[in-house]
């Protein structure tokens, strides 16, 4: 590192991608669990580049998690409803 830079860590997403692990798509979410931990360990080698694309890479998995788990719940709740209204027919 040069004299008078900083660079900053990468983010991890790390609290996302165990919240889309738990409550979303757990399938995408583990996957956005590993890129997380890559991030943190190229983070801490100081590997910026390696970090930057990890970090991408658990944002863009994390992001397709939570639209899979928010459409997967729509489908969830549009057939409950569908349901209960059969019932009451």
């Amino acid at each position: 590192m040069e004299r008078g830079q900083i660079h900053s860590a990468a983010p991890s997403y790390l609290a996302w991608s165990i919240f889309n692990t738990l409550c979303c798509c757990w399938p995408i979410g583990i996957a956005a669990i590993v890129y997380s931990s890559k991030v943190q360990n190229a983070n801490a080698t100081g590997n910026s580049v390696a970090a930057a694309d990890a970090s991408k890479t658990a944002k863009i998995l994390n992001i397709v998690a939570l639209v899979c788990g928010l459409i997967l719940l729509s489908i969830f709740i549009a057939l409950q409803v569908i349901t209960m209204n059969q019932k009451q027919h």
